[in-house]
């Protein structure tokens, strides 16, 4: 059985149910719009976040879930979605999960659109049942999502990145949704506050672990191929390129900086620079930082029973920094 099956199985009931409810808070009047979204339904990913909101509530709850719990999911996955739909046209993405993209099919104008009307149908969600504390969450999530998207491009144009900024970046863009599912699995069916706040820390330190990963990838690492060089195309200061920027010689520095900001087009010098990160310890250094944040997160859920949750969150924990893609 694949890993994801095995971290679902406590909460299969809760998923299949989770679909139907899901599918149904995204339809409307529009034919084009119920057309667009059965087409996004259809081609849904590993859906760790709505497990996220589940496993979290259930962990807490003595293994129950409620309608909060079910709203709460789909308002993470609807403005999940809405994110995804908004950054393959923000990346002239023609790709989503090996199909076409919404933008690369309907086109950029009604992508957008598309995006915003899932937005808000999640806020809707919230505001029409009372849910204002689930609401609360959702709305932080997305400020701090766009403010950390905002502050990578202001630094990317600069490259006067520390490893400071670089967290405050990823706890922003990456982890703050993870933390939002588990938070909102939380406050969906408890009132105490330092047990949200604790289960919202635990979704933020795999958040963490989960984008450094990302970053690991960029350098062909964990057996998944070549290398892609594409964080360095694109000017994206990850963990192993800013910690190889902290430890080399000024020259070497200066010719990194270069390389990523003139030449990160020309093949070869990216893929010197990639070397010069490998053997400079980059790789190595951002793998400790990595498993730091998942031991982090595996000693939260250490302070709670062991059941079949705590079993699957577990397995998540492990799975974020160990998957192949």
């Amino acid at each position: 059985m694949k890993v994801v099956e095995q971290i679902k199985e406590p909460i299969y009931a809760e998923m299949e149910l989770f679909e139907e409810k899901f599918s149904a808070s995204m339809s409307s009047n529009t034919a084009l719009l119920n057309r667009i979204t059965h087409f996004i339904v259809n081609r849904k990913g590993k859906q760790m976040r709505p497990m996220f909101v589940f496993l979290t509530a259930k962990l807490i709850n003595n293994g129950e879930v409620n309608e909060r719990t079910y709203r709460g999911a789909s308002v993470i996955e609807l403005i999940h979605t809405a994110t995804l739909v908004h950054d393959d046209v923000v990346d002239d993405s023609n790709m989503r999960r090996g199909f076409f993209s919404v933008n690369a099919l309907w086109k950029n104008k009604i992508a957008v659109l598309v995006g915003d009307f899932m937005l808000s149908k999640g806020m809707l969600l919230c505001i029409e049942n009372e849910d204002y504390d689930l609401l609360r969450i959702i709305s932080k999530a997305v400020r701090e999502m766009s403010e950390g998207e905002l502050l990578q491009i202001e630094k990317a144009r600069k490259l006067d990145i520390t490893e400071d900024i670089y967290y405050n970046i990823i706890r922003q863009k990456t982890a703050t949704l993870l933390a939002a599912c588990c938070e909102m699995g939380a406050q969906s069916v408890s009132k105490d506050e330092q047990m949200v706040e604790k289960i919202r820390l635990f979704g933020e330190y795999i958040g963490m672990a989960f984008q450094i990963k990302d970053d690991l990838f960029d350098y062909g690492e964990s057996k998944i191929g070549k290398p892609t060089g594409i964080d360095i195309k694109e000017q994206k200061m990850t963990l192993p390129l800013i910690h190889t920027l902290n430890t080399v010689s000024k020259k070497e520095k200066d010719w990194i900086i270069q390389s990523v900001k003139t030449h990160n087009r020309d093949k070869k010098r990216v893929r010197a620079v990639i070397d010069l990160v490998i053997s400079s310890g980059g790789l190595d250094y951002a793998v400790e930082k990595m498993e730091e944040f998942q031991q982090k997160a595996l000693s939260i859920l250490s302070d709670f029973p062991e059941n079949e949750f705590r079993d699957s969150l577990e397995k998540m924990v492990n799975y974020v920094i160990s998957r192949k893609q």
